[in-house]
């Protein structure tokens, strides 16, 4: 009996060896075609997207060093939100997000003043150029 268990645990083991050889050995391309007309809608859609309006909080202002320095440390204190440093004579400005509605500005806002308690909301119209 011991030996019909042995013989069983041996044909498992090496049946197990054999199942996972083959699907190693396997080997797979895959192969997408895509319609041309969505590379049109991507471009279509980037282009709406960069004349939209939102809100965006400037966190401060100063010389060109000091809105570096001013980035660095909101992105390291906001990791993923987009930033951005604009020149608008005679200042470089840090503003931080793009937000679509009121609602999420001001809650981010409320987070942002936090840690830069001179940071200012701005409306969509102050965004637009």
């Amino acid at each position: 009996m011991k030996h019909i268990n042995h013989m069983k645990t041996l044909f498992f083991i090496a049946f197990s060896m054999f199942s996972v050889a083959q699907l190693l050995a396997q080997e797979g391309s895959i192969t997408i075609e895509q319609d041309p007309k969505i590379d049109q809608l991507l471009k279509v859609y980037a282009e709406v997207n960069s004349k939209a309006e939102y809100y965006q909080i400037q966190v401060g202002f100063g010389s060109f060093q000091k809105a570096q320095n001013l980035k660095t440390k909101v992105d390291l204190d906001f990791p993923g939100w987009y930033s951005k440093i604009e020149f608008e004579s005679p200042t470089y400005r840090v503003r931080l997000g793009k937000f679509k509605t009121k609602l999420e500005a001001e809650r981010k806002y409320l987070e942002v003043r936090k840690k830069y308690p001179d940071a200012m909301l701005l409306k969509p119209e102050s965004n637009s150029r």
